[in-house]
């Protein structure tokens, strides 16, 4: 099947808040736009409570920057912006520039599917600094979102312990573009399948789905109902049982499942969308069983998450596949991701990377300063523990203490020797050309069941997870506190 690509065909240029515009202008305005800057795109807590965070996004990132560009529509709505005097907002030399910028800047990041943590960086954008800043915002936008809800995903998989997740939460997703951001993530996730037809054609997702309630409710009868379906989709026969009565539901499923039997046929299995899940579910593999439909499956739905997934494994009821929807596409517990976009480094008219550092009352938002990466320590095909790094000191395969950006007296000694090593940012665009490779829905989809399968089952708790250790290089360290102290000082000497 041809998987449909460039999603943004045409400039998203103008998708950004009005003070990216404001503070390019002034950067050309003071001769600056194109000094070259380095900017991290990351996040400080894990949603969901969780212990870890599935990264996704990264081909919406790729096709926004392939097409970045001011176009002429967009050139002329700017121009027609006046200040509260009348007066142009931009000058005409300025949209001049915006309207010849060709998009030149180095991207590295993350792979999706990739599990990530707290501080580290998931994209790094190097370039010219008012392309580095007319960036921030769209690439916000799409990796909080897909990032956020392919961990959602990741943890309804976990709840269900390896049984089919089907995502079909279009019909409440956050408009058009977040219902198809939403099912690729879940994709990503997990989910096996997703109802969102469209979402199947641009990305080559399985789609499933047989039919609602309205069905039933045109036919005189409940079992004319499934007798015509059964008809229609002889192959394709999961009946929702519960419009009338749950129960007589199943009773009427089953002889419809017999006369499909003598035709050559089987039924696949039956849905259940509300009441008590785990006690109808059990009567029905109870009534299934005893007319010979073992292995017909019973699908559950009805606002399912994590927890209640759960909770329905531990009252041991017989459900085999898990239609997920509301909860799952709109990250119901947690709206938003929260990853921010920081400058880390400028160069200087030396020649030389600047470190910058943002100073803050709260230790956990104060960002990490200069040219940085991530390496991952594997022993055995276990994650071990991730160190951020400066790229111009080399990290001592002798041993190396990693020290938590948050609480400094949180401390581990790693032997890098002992283990394999993966570094976390990969090449994705070298002066404005894509120089990566990427991969398909199904391989993207399989590095994130690798990458969770190298977490310890203790980072996968859905409550109380165990803290997986990321912390800095010791030189690392020892420059974000240098420039916190020196912020300070030039803060009380011009108070």
């Amino acid at each position: 099947m041809k998987i449909t690509k460039d999603l943004y065909q045409s400039s998203l240029a103008l998708l950004t808040d009005f003070y990216q515009l404001t503070m390019a202008y002034a950067y050309w305005k003071s001769g600056k736009a194109e000094q070259e800057a380095v900017f991290n795109l990351f996040f400080r807590k894990h949603p969901f409570q969780g212990g870890f965070t599935l990264a996704a996004g990264l081909d919406y990132v790729i096709d926004y920057c392939k097409n970045f560009k001011f176009e002429k529509a967009d050139i002329s709505y700017l121009e027609d912006m006046k200040s509260k005097e009348g007066s142009p907002v931009f000058e005409k030399a300025f949209l001049d520039y915006l309207s010849k910028m060709k998009f030149s800047c180095d991207i590295d990041a993350v792979e999706e599917g990739t599990v990530v943590f707290p501080n580290s960086p998931l994209v790094r954008v190097k370039g010219p600094l008012i392309q580095c800043q007319l960036l921030e915002t769209a690439l916000l936008n799409i990796l909080n979102f897909q990032t956020l809800i392919a961990t959602k995903a990741a943890r309804i998989n976990l709840a269900a312990k390896g049984e089919p997740v089907l995502e079909f939460g279009l019909r409440r997703a956050q408009g058009i573009d977040g219902a198809l951001a939403a099912s690729r993530a879940s994709y990503i996730g997990g989910c096996a399948s997703t109802s969102n037809v469209m979402a199947g054609k641009l990305f080559g997702i399985p789609v499933s789905g047989t039919h609602a309630h309205s069905w039933i409710m045109s036919f005189e009868t409940e079992l004319e109902a499934f007798e015509a379906y059964a008809d229609a989709f002889p192959d394709n026969c999961i009946f929702l049982v519960d419009t009338y009565d749950t129960l007589n539901g199943v009773k009427n499923a089953i002889k419809v499942g017999k006369a499909l039997r003598s035709k050559g046929k089987e039924m696949i299995g039956i849905r259940i969308d509300s009441g008590d899940l785990a006690y109808y579910s059990n009567k029905a593999r109870e009534m299934l069983d005893a007319e010979g439909f073992k292995d017909a499956k019973i699908v559950a739905s009805n606002d399912l998450d994590e927890h209640i997934i759960t909770s329905l494994k531990t009252q041991e009821a017989s459900i085999n596949v898990w239609g997920v929807g509301t909860k799952l596409v709109t990250a119901f517990d947690q709206p938003a991701l929260g990853a921010v976009y920081k400058l880390s480094a400028i160069r200087n008219e030396d020649g030389d990377w600047e470190p910058k550092i943002k100073l803050s009352q709260q230790s956990l938002k104060i960002n990490i300063p200069g040219f940085h990466n991530v390496k991952r320590y594997y022993s055995k095909d276990k994650a071990v523990a991730d160190i951020i790094y400066l790229e111009d000191k080399p990290i001592d395969p002798k041993g190396v203490i990693i020290i938590d950006p948050i609480d400094p007296t949180r401390r581990k000694r790693l032997m890098p020797y002992f283990y394999q090593e993966e570094i976390l940012l990969k090449e994705i665009f070298r002066k404005g050309e894509i120089v990566y490779d990427s991969p398909t829905m199904d391989q993207i989809r399989s590095r994130a069941k690798s990458q969770l399968e190298s977490l310890d089952k203790t980072h996968k708790r859905l409550v109380n997870p165990h803290l997986y250790p990321v912390g800095l290089e010791e030189n690392l360290h020892q420059l974000r506190m240098e420039l916190v102290l020196k912020a300070k000082k030039l803060d009380h000497e011009t108070d």
